[in-house]
């Protein structure tokens, strides 16, 4: 019976945190487009966005703490490279 309750609730929580996680996934899919294209404004929104999904998720326990930190240090030090340049 464990095991049925088990799989039971994995596809509720599946259910329920994939269009976070999809949402998180875009933002951060935008934010390196974006930088890559090389507008210094709108890369700057973009990765803001994408910085406050993150932190979203981490909360919601979609992502480890340290991987979102991990992830928001490399956009930003992208974001970085391209304000010097």
């Amino acid at each position: 019976m464990p095991a049925a309750k088990a799989g039971r609730q994995s596809i509720k929580n599946a259910r329920r945190n994939g269009s976070s996680r999809t949402a998180t996934r875009t933002s951060i899919a935008k934010a390196l487009r974006s930088v890559d294209s090389g507008d210094v404004e709108t890369a700057t929104t973009s990765v803001h966005e994408a910085i406050r999904s993150i932190d979203l998720a981490v909360r919601k326990g979609l992502m480890h703490r340290n991987a979102g930190a991990r992830r928001k240090s490399r956009i930003s030090i992208r974001l970085n490279k391209l304000q010097n340049a």
